[in-house]
């Protein structure tokens, strides 16, 4: 009860922020613009995401993340992802991570770059040993803060997952660097 308590409250403040960031852009134009045209949509949108594998000893992660993002000027930017992950540890652990995020970008100076992430994946852990199989099922929530240094298509820096819990086996840690790379 407490947990969705405070996902809502989350989820409202997230809300509120963007309306009143977005509130606060239109009212700081200083002179009408002209009407864009629908050709000019695309101008506006960049491709991008995370790949990564990594192998090892009987171990395998593999991880395809796509998104795409709107510019809606040099300061706001707002799009969506996906979320695919695959885990194994060979006769140990398998897991298989899938879903979606939204995600908000504010750079308020050119080389600086804050974020907002709220994600929603589905997660599917198998446990092997010598007792037998535990498989577990579950929706995790994660809501991410973040910032970092931006030279041209190329972020790098550090998130922060306010609803980290410690149980979900979803992420070792809320504290996750990244790089983030939009074409």
């Amino acid at each position: 009860m407490m947990k969705s308590t405070i996902l809502i409250g989350c989820t409202k403040t997230v809300f509120l922020l963007v309306l009143l960031a977005f509130t606060n852009s239109i009212y700081a134009q200083q002179e009408t613009l002209p009407k864009a045209k629908t050709d000019d949509f695309w101008e506006h949108v960049q491709f991008g995401g995370g790949l990564g594998a990594s192998f090892g000893n009987d171990y395998t992660d593999i991880t395809i993340a796509p998104s795409a993002i709107y510019n809606f000027n040099e300061h706001f930017v707002f799009g969506t992802g996906l979320q695919y992950s695959n885990l194994k540890q060979k006769h140990y652990y398998s897991s298989n991570v899938y879903g979606g995020s939204l995600i908000g970008l504010y750079n308020p100076i050119e080389a600086i770059q804050l974020s907002i992430e709220l994600e929603e994946v589905s997660v599917n852990n198998k446990y092997m040993d010598l007792g037998g199989n535990y498989k577990e099922s579950f929706w995790n929530t994660g809501l991410f803060v973040g910032a970092g240094y931006q030279e041209g298509n190329v972020t790098l820096g550090a998130r922060f997952n306010v609803l980290f819990d410690r149980d979900k086996n979803v992420y070792g840690d809320a504290f996750m660097p990244f790089v983030r790379v939009y074409f």
